[in-house]
Formats: C-alpha cells, sequence, structure tokens
C-alpha cells in the first residue's frame, strides 16, 4: 500500500514537474515572438534604412510584404507616403545587385514588370537560368546589354533561355565575340533584335521611370568598347538610380556636358569601381547616398581601386561591395531606401 503511494506521488511531482517546463517554454516562445515583431516594425515598419547582418528567406517575404501592402503602418501615414512619392498604392520597387564575381549583372523589379541590366559571364547562364526559374520570371520587358564586354553579355543567353522577353537594348547590333553572337543567337529564336537606344530617351517600368543617358558619342568606344556603355538613370517616387555598366571617364564627361539631372539615391559604380571610372566631377554630379560596386574577391584588376573607394568615402556615401556582402538587395518605397544583404 505505502509503495503504491510513493508511486502515485513520483507520478504527480513528474507530471507537475513537466507542466511546469511546458508553461516556461510557451512563455519564453511568447517573449521572443514579441521581441521578433518590435524588431521587425523599427526595421521595416519605419522604413529605416539600417541593414540586418543576416536574413533568411522568411525574413525577406516580411519585408517584402511589409511594403507591399502597408501592414506595420497606418493608412493615412501610407496615403502621405504616396502623395509625396508620386507613386501608387501598393506600388513595389526593388533591385536585385548579383553576386557574379567580377562581372555585372542586375534586375530591376516595379510592379510586376522587369528589366535584366547585363548577365554576368557565359558561367553565370545557369545561375541566370535558375534565379528565373526558381522565382518564376517567365517574361522580361526588357533586357539591356550595357556594351560587349563578355562579363556583361556573357549569361543573358541563360536567362532569354527560360524567359520571354519585350524590348532587348544594347548599343550595338553585332560585335565579334562567341558571347555576344550567343545573346543574338537566343533573341532570334524569340524573334526578338537588339533596339540601339538614344540618349535622352525615357520608357516606363511600372510606375518607374527610366532614362538613357548615355552613350552619346559612339567614337569614344573606337578607343575603348567600355565607353560604349548604356548609362541609364531610373526615377521611382523620390528615389533615383543610376546604372552605368562601364562607362569610364570620357563617357561620364559627355553625360555631365549634356546637361542632365544626375542626382541619385544610390549609384552602381562604374567598371567594377575602377579609377578610370567615377570621375570626381561625375561623382560629384550624382551626389549618391549609397554606392554599389559589383565585383569579384581577389580579382587580377585589385578592383575596387583604393582611389576610388576614398573618393566615394569622402563624398560621405555609404559603400555595398558584392565580394563582401553577396548579393545586394535594394527597396525602395517611393521615399526611403532599405538594403539587405546575403551576407
Amino acid at each position: 500500500m505505502k509503495k503504491k503511494a510513493v508511486r502515485i506521488l513520483v507520478s504527480l511531482i513528474v507530471f507537475v514537474f513537466l507542466l511546469a517546463q511546458l508553461a516556461y517554454g510557451l512563455y519564453n516562445f511568447q517573449r521572443y515572438m514579441q521581441s521578433k515583431n518590435e524588431i521587425r516594425t523599427s526595421e521595416v515598419g519605419e522604413r529605416s534604412s539600417v541593414v540586418p547582418e543576416t536574413i533568411g528567406d522568411e525574413e525577406y517575404d516580411d519585408i517584402r510584404e511589409t511594403y507591399e501592402t502597408g501592414d506595420l503602418v497606418e493608412a493615412e501615414k501610407w496615403e502621405e507616403i504616396d502623395e509625396k512619392s508620386d507613386s501608387p498604392a501598393e506600388s513595389f520597387f526593388e533591385i536585385h545587385f548579383f553576386d557574379v564575381g567580377e562581372a555585372d549583372s542586375t534586375l530591376v523589379e516595379c510592379d510586376g514588370h522587369r528589366m535584366l541590366i547585363d548577365g554576368g559571364k557565359p558561367s553565370d547562364s545557369q545561375f541566370l537560368y535558375s534565379y528565373m526559374e526558381r522565382h518564376g520570371i517567365d517574361y522580361l520587358d526588357y533586357i539591356v546589354c550595357t556594351h560587349a564586354h563578355e562579363d556583361h553579355v556573357g549569361g543573358l543567353a541563360g536567362a532569354l533561355n527560360f524567359a520571354k522577353v519585350g524590348i532587348a537594348y544594347a548599343p550595338v547590333t553585332e560585335y565579334d565575340s562567341r558571347a555576344f553572337n550567343s545573346f543574338i543567337k537566343y533573341l532570334s529564336q524569340q524573334e526578338k533584335e537588339i533596339t540601339v537606344p538614344k540618349a535622352g530617351e525615357q520608357f516606363t517600368l511600372g510606375s518607374a521611370n527610366v532614362i538613357v543617358l548615355a552613350p552619346i558619342d559612339m567614337h569614344l568606344a573606337e578607343d575603348n568598347i567600355n565607353n560604349s556603355s548604356i548609362v541609364l538613370h531610373i526615377d521611382y517616387g523620390n528615389t533615383s538610380f543610376t546604372i552605368t555598366g562601364d562607362a569610364e571617364e570620357a563617357e561620364e564627361v559627355t553625360i555631365l556636358d549634356a546637361g542632365y539631372e544626375l542626382s541619385s539615391t544610390v549609384l552602381r559604380v562604374g567598371h567594377h569601381g575602377s579609377q578610370t571610372s567615377t570621375s570626381q566631377a561625375f561623382l560629384t554630379a550624382v551626389k549618391p547616398q549609397y554606392c554599389v560596386i559589383s565585383v569579384g574577391k581577389g580579382n587580377q584588376y585589385d578592383h575596387p581601386h583604393e582611389v576610388t573607394l576614398q573618393k566615394i568615402q569622402e563624398s560621405g556615401a555609404i559603400v555595398y561591395r558584392t565580394d563582401i556582402n553577396g548579393e545586394i538587395t535594394c527597396i525602395s518605397d517611393g521615399d526611403n531606401v532599405t538594403f539587405i544583404t546575403e551576407k
């Protein structure tokens, strides 16, 4: 009888202990979720430009959903933002600066419309194909090959293997290289041809406006094909973005002489941060708050060059680099930008 009572008592103690552990676990979980929501509200709801050290797919989706729906701010505040930024309600804008090593590839998305600028090297074809497939991107409104160098045109064939394209821009219609001819081949399979844009030409991407700043003088490309680069300026609300291909100082001078309004929230630095690009005059005119450099780790050219980094630092702009940060995503609400980095 006594043994039975002892067993019952022991069982009761174990039950109470387990119940207490469960309650304690629930309490800690609630505290964790509350803390997470407070951080999320601070970093996203208030449109902070703080960059999380690491971010997973779920957190990224949360941020994107917040920008699309405005769940974390009052409707009145969103109306004020929409009115100030001239972007429609529930509009969405982001730029992905892909990590393609010592090369360039950038995807711009606005309101369900997409523009792919450059495709990295031929070895990046599979990456772009897989990215398009994974994200269900089967149509690109625009493809822009900034110039014919292999590290910019090489991977575009991969994107064209999965996605249809509306308009394909390039500064030339032919170039003697296997990578460029592959680009032409896959365009022709879609019964598309290259369109050579003119400086000053404008087009829309959703509610964003895009202006072609260059090339202006193709004679410059006779000495250096980098100076045939298509340079784009994108306006979305009160935020703006300049993407320069490999334009060097000679082409920057033509853009400055044309008298464009160049001030930008974000500058994609020319030619992987080479000292031959991003002249002081050009940097002063653009006045970027942020600079993004697409560059390969330990590359043979020692990009980005120290003189370029020093100029950017002295300008006060914040620098992001694909060799350090991996893929870089910039999200705009039409008034402020937020950066998310892979690393």
